[in-house]
């Protein structure tokens, strides 16, 4: 393997300031750049003026996100579960990716959390659809998360050391995934 860095692209699919979506993110991260031959560029649709899908509208924070998505070798969404589905943020982020996608052909890993009993599985499995749809490689070992309330404290720090473990396991999985293909 060269010494080019990975470069990941980790979507935030929530645009809360104090989301559960956000706090597991971080812990993803963490993971992630615990490898040194590895970059992370977030995503956080709070920091892009993406147009509507369908308008057919060009602007500079599209440019922007097709260019970081382009350059990523692989990515991460992660997303809440909103009425038996993935955030409508992270749609608008995909349907910005253009067609075809600037995910195609790129390994993505899919982490999701819910406040309910059966977590964000309809969640995952319909981001699944979409991303293969579209092009994408979807690693197997995608990471739903119930109860996510009950899983931080005030201080934004995961108090369940299983559901840590499972948050990390999205970021390992994806590292791991990326070097065992580019080696």
């Amino acid at each position: 393997m060269n010494n080019k860095k990975i470069k990941i692209a980790v979507i935030i699919g929530s645009v809360s300031e104090n989301s559960f979506t956000r706090k597991s993110v971080k812990l993803a991260i963490d993971e992630i750049e615990k490898n040194n031959n590895f970059s992370v560029d977030i995503i956080d649709p709070r920091e892009f003026d993406l147009p509507l899908p369908g308008l057919g509208i060009q602007n500079e924070s599209k440019i922007r996100l097709q260019k970081i998505i382009g350059e990523a070798d692989a990515a991460l969404l992660a997303t809440p579960e909103y009425n038996g589905s993935f955030s409508s943020i992270i749609k608008i982020v995909i349907e910005n990716l253009g067609y075809p996608s600037e995910l195609v052909g790129k390994p993505i890993a899919l982490l999701g959390v819910a406040s309910g009993d059966m977590g964000a599985i309809k969640s995952i499995e319909a981001l699944r659809g979409v991303c293969a749809h579209i092009g994408g490689i979807v690693l197997p070992n995608s990471t739903s998360v119930a109860h996510i309330n009950d899983k931080f404290d005030s201080n934004n720090n995961c108090i369940d050391e299983q559901t840590e473990r499972r948050i990390r396991r999205v970021g390992s999985d994806l590292v791991k995934y990326l070097n065992d293909f580019n080696s």
